[in-house]
């Protein structure tokens, strides 16, 4: 059952005194996450303390939550996420605790609130040296590896992590969306749209709204918007599509393409992680096009390359987490332009986490954004989910 907000906590809340247990929700494998009673994190030298003000659930979450071989390996890779580790990786929280040279580090007082970017850089590999920190090749993760993320009452930033300033007057939910927002403008980024663009973006999830949103900062000549549920493309155009087309009603490929003067267009970002978008974006792209991978892949994938190298030259090109696009991202949801309300669709409390996990996986498109707020109290008329099992 979705709940709303309360109003967001005072600076004064900050001093209250901590606990030492708190409530969190553990991952004890694929299917296999369970809420349960973990000691709180102290802080040590350089680290800070968060009163977990919102987590956003991903759809890397879910599918790290199903199995997904990307997290839990296959006869190609190993293994990269954990067990017995505190999941949620997009999070903002309001400093509770940390020593003087933690808070001066980061120009922050008690009671501020922060978003962290979601690697933990270890700042001595090849990639961290070359400033590419967020390919890190130890590459922990908030949630995932190395440390525990925010899917509990409190988190511990570490010493290493990045940090950046949120303005405490915007509710958790709508905080904490900085992370998939900064993400989907390294989308945009590395899309290199210009002004005379055909931009068409897969998807009006979380991810692909961001990026429609990203675009629209770009100012190309067109954005349009793909997805089979009318009321994302209805809120696609609300963030910034000029055209939104229904692909379960429609031919894209054709719709595009007749736009563009047999063309096609030059630029595609892939929003969506279903396997059928990939080969759609290959075949509405015009000649020398551009081609941005978002989307995280629960199946394999299969294309005919020849598309790609022949037929079009196409630039394909990926595009992993928000590096050097927090500000941008933190300054546009402060700003207020957004329509938050119609994107952050639903709140629970930890208690309700499988009922948001499944929220979140429902196709029927019933939610675009979900969120767990810890502070939330499970209401008398649902029935709270302590932990589930599946096969």
């Amino acid at each position: 059952m979705s709940t709303t907000t309360t109003e967001t906590p005072a600076q004064g809340d900050a001093h209250l005194e901590i606990p030492t247990t708190m409530r969190a929700v553990v991952v004890h494998g694929p299917g296999d996450y369970r809420l349960e009673e973990r000691p709180v994190p102290q802080p040590g030298p350089g680290e800070l303390l968060l009163r977990t003000d919102a987590v956003g659930i991903c759809a890397s979450d879910l599918k790290c939550y199903h199995g997904a071989a990307k997290f839990w390996g296959d006869e190609n890779r190993p293994a990269w996420a954990e067990a017995d580790r505190i999941p949620g990786h997009e999070f903002v929280g309001t400093i509770v605790a940390g020593d003087d040279a933690a808070l001066a580090k980061r120009g922050v007082m008690l009671g501020d609130r922060i978003a962290c970017e979601q690697i933990v850089p270890c700042w001595e590999c090849r990639y961290c040296l070359e400033g590419a920190y967020w390919m890190c090749a130890v590459h922990d993760m908030f949630g995932f590896k190395g440390f525990d993320g925010a899917m509990a009452e409190y988190v511990l930033v570490p010493a290493k992590a990045l940090t950046h300033p949120v303005d405490r007057a915007l509710p958790g939910q709508v905080a904490a969306f900085a992370e998939p927002l900064s993400c989907a403008f390294h989308a945009v980024e590395r899309g290199e749209i210009r002004f005379g663009d055909t931009v068409v973006i897969a998807g009006a999830g979380p991810i692909g709204l961001s990026a429609i949103a990203g675009a629209r900062q770009k100012n190309p000549l067109r954005i349009i918007a793909l997805d089979v549920v009318d009321d994302k493309l209805a809120l696609a155009r609300k963030v910034g599509a000029d055209l939104t087309i229904n692909i379960a009603q429609e031919d894209a490929v054709a719709r595009v393409k007749e736009l563009t003067d047999g063309y096609g267009a030059d630029v595609y970002i892939e929003a969506t992680g279903h396997p059928s978008a990939v080969p759609q974006g290959l075949n509405l792209l015009r000649k020398l096009g551009r081609f941005v991978e978002y989307s995280v892949f629960k199946d394999a994938v299969s294309v005919d390359w020849s598309i790609i190298s022949d037929d079009k030259e196409l630039d394909v090109r990926g595009a992993h987490l928000g590096p050097h696009t927090w500000p941008a991202a933190i300054k546009l949801l402060e700003s207020g332009t957004l329509p938050m309300d119609e994107i952050c669709t639903h709140q629970f409390p930890l208690e309700d986490f499988q009922q948001a996990l499944d929220l979140v996986g429902d196709s029927a498109g019933a939610s675009v954004k979900v969120s767990i707020i810890p502070s939330l109290s499970t209401p008398t008329t649902s029935a709270p989910t302590a932990s589930a099992t599946r096969a």
